[in-house]
């Protein structure tokens, strides 16, 4: 079983959000919620209301044990890019790109291989 949650036109670049998506891949739920508390970036905050809401689907909509969930896909890709500009010297002007991302973190269930044997 997969559950999915996603955010789209976050206002921070998708460079910025992939150094922290990188620390919580294949990590267990609690312990990559325990390293967004801890680590102090912009993204961190909006990684773990994501990891929060993915979370709660997988619990409410699957029926998912939330003590075995853990973080199989995360990634953040490019949005739409708003263009600005920023006024220059001699009457000219400098295009500033303020950056957007789409976020995704889908989550699985660990399966144990103790009943087995």
């Amino acid at each position: 079983m997969l559950a999915k949650a996603k955010v789209n036109h976050v206002r921070i670049a998708p460079r910025k959000v992939k150094i922290v998506v990188d620390l919580i891949r294949k990590k267990n739920v609690s312990i990559a919620s325990a390293i967004l508390e801890n680590v102090q970036k912009a993204a961190s905050p909006i990684l773990l209301k994501l990891l929060k809401s993915a979370v709660a689907n997988a619990e409410n909509n699957h029926s998912m044990n939330s003590g075995s969930l853990y973080i199989s896909e995360i990634y953040a890709n490019s949005g739409p890019i708003l263009k600005r500009m920023q006024p220059r010297a001699k009457g000219r002007g400098a295009r500033i790109n303020k950056r957007t991302s789409h976020i995704t973190i889908v989550l699985k269930e660990k399966i144990d291989n103790d009943k087995n044997g």
